[in-house]
């Protein structure tokens, strides 16, 4: 059995387990951009190149999802906010930590690759979270 990622160009997974977001720098405007896109949603220009984003941020907002979204495969509750990266991008992502009471304003956190569902062929298909800084992955 193999380990997958649930949508390819999202982020990497290294041997340890460790991850990065995948994203795009746009060469005219200069701003960064989570997902890649062909074209700079901010200035338009189709000058974009690949770029690694930083694997830490701070937690900007959160809150808990407690019922599962229609197609959904993975677990219930967990975390879901926005993480403010050093590059001053905000990432929507999927959180580690599902109570809100255990989050605040400003929490350093960190990229971690964690496991979302079995897919059919047996594989474990995988995402990428935010994690609160010190937190085991």
């Amino acid at each position: 059995m193999a380990t997958v990622p649930v949508t390819t160009g999202l982020f990497t997974v290294d041997g340890d387990g460790a991850g990065r977001l995948l994203g795009g720098s746009c060469r005219a405007c200069g701003r960064p951009h989570f997902p890649r896109l062909p074209t700079c949603p901010w200035c338009s220009s189709d000058d974009v190149e690949d770029t690694t984003l930083s694997d830490h941020g701070t937690l900007w907002g959160w809150t808990a999802v407690t019922a599962a979204p229609p197609g959904y495969r993975g677990e219930v509750p967990f975390g879901f906010g926005v993480v403010e990266l050093p590059e001053g991008l905000r990432v929507v992502t999927r959180l580690t930590e599902a109570d809100p009471a255990r989050l605040r304003s400003g929490q350093p956190v960190r990229l971690v690759v964690v496991p979302l569902h079995t897919d059919e062929a047996g594989d474990t298909v995988v995402t990428y979270a935010f994690a609160p800084a010190g937190e085991p992955s």
